[in-house]
Order: structure tokens, then C-alpha cells, then sequence
């Protein structure tokens, strides 16, 4: 081989090399996604999702979204690890602090897990009662889906320009390229949140 025939070569295998990084990186997630919550006829017998599936899951725009503090998430922000995301108002009842409770209490059971997910408000109006927020729901993301950055992303959710997820109060979970799949009711047993959400962590290192 000449010196010029190694040269051409060079970039080709670099190239080969960055598909298998990204391969690597993607494949794992998608396995997960289909062995649990597709139709392909890989899910083992008796095993089901406690979710409503989103199908096809939604990707969410990247947007840099209003905070109470006045300073914007980053554009990625739903992206990187698992998100439970709750929408609600933003003056958050009872019923909206149960539910930023239960999600708290699913991350924490996870144990080791736990640093793979993070808990996310999309609120609308006020926002937020203190001191309740920084002390009970610490770590909580708290992110405005008023403005046109906001509503770019609510629009992805289910329903009409996504006021129907707004006022039902529910959770979805969002897998870490950003893309919405999962939804529960409100009142739904945490636990199947919990439940899902083990899966999924176990079958995929990505987030």
C-alpha cells in the first residue's frame, strides 16, 4: 500500500469508528424502548408497561424555558437523563404537591439509579410558593410554559395545544433524547411509574 492509499484510508476509518460510538450510545435505548413498549413481539410474557404509551413518541423541542428565578434553563434540559415531568398550574394545590411528593419519593427509591432521572414542573401562571419549593422540593426543575419558548414544548404534549395536559394535572416520562413516551393519569399508583421507570434504567445506560 502507498503512502496516498494510506492517507485515503485514514478518514474512511475514522469515520467508521464515529458511527459505532454512535451506535453504541443509541442502540441500547432503542432495544429497550421496543423490547418493552413496542410491537414487535419481544416483550417477555406478562410483562406490561403501567403507562399509557405515547406511539409514536413525541421528540420535544429544545427550548430555553422561564424560571421563577428569572434565569433560562439550558436549551437541553430535557434531555441527558430520564425527566418525570408534571404540568400543572403553577400556584400548585394539594393535588400538584402530592403529585411533585410522589414523583420525589419514585426518584429516591430508585437508590443508585436515582442521579439518572431528574423531576420536572412545567407550570403555568405564579410560580412558585416558597418556602415550600427550595425546602421540600429541592432539586425540582421549575420551568414556565407560558412564554413562546414554553409553548413550543407544551404543544408536543397530548391534546390540543397541550391545554388539556395542563389542566388534567399528569405525569409523562421522557426518555433522554428528549422525547416524550409515556403518560399516566392523575391518581394513578406511583408505583407503576416506579415499576416502568426500573425497567427501562435496567435495560438501558443511556442517561
Amino acid at each position: 500500500m502507498t503512502t496516498a492509499d494510506t492517507h485515503a484510508s485514514a478518514p474512511k476509518s475514522s469515520r467508521r469508528q464515529l458511527w459505532l460510538v454512535v451506535a453504541m450510545f443509541f442502540v441500547p435505548l432503542g432495544i429497550a424502548f421496543l423490547m418493552y413498549y413496542g410491537n414487535v413481539g419481544w416483550r417477555p410474557e406478562g410483562s406490561t408497561n403501567n403507562g399509557e404509551l405515547i406511539d409514536p413518541a413525541r421528540p420535544l423541542p429544545e427550548a430555553a424555558l422561564a424560571t421563577p428565578s428569572g434565569i433560562p434553563t439550558a436549551p437541553d434540559i430535557l434531555r441527558g437523563k430520564w425527566s418525570i415531568v408534571f404540568v400543572g398550574a403553577g400556584t400548585c394545590d394539594d393535588e400538584c404537591r402530592k403529585a411533585l411528593t410522589d414523583i420525589r419519593q419514585v426518584r429516591l427509591a430508585l437508590n443508585q439509579n436515582s442521579t439518572r432521572v431528574q423531576r420536572v414542573f412545567l407550570y403555568s401562571g405564579p410560580c412558585c410558593d416558597e418556602p415550600y419549593f427550595s425546602t421540600e422540593q429541592a432539586g425540582l426543575i421549575a420551568a414556565s410554559v407560558d412564554d413562546a419558548a414554553g409553548k413550543s414544548v407544551l404543544d408536543v404534549f397530548p391534546a390540543a395545544n397541550g391545554v388539556e395536559a395542563m389542566a388534567a394535572g399528569r405525569l409523562y416520562l421522557v426518555d433522554p433524547l428528549g422525547n416524550l413516551m409515556m403518560g399516566y393519569e392523575r391518581g394513578a399508583p406511583v408505583k407503576g411509574l416506579l415499576d416502568d421507570l426500573k425497567k427501562l434504567l435496567n435495560l438501558s445506560h443511556i442517561g
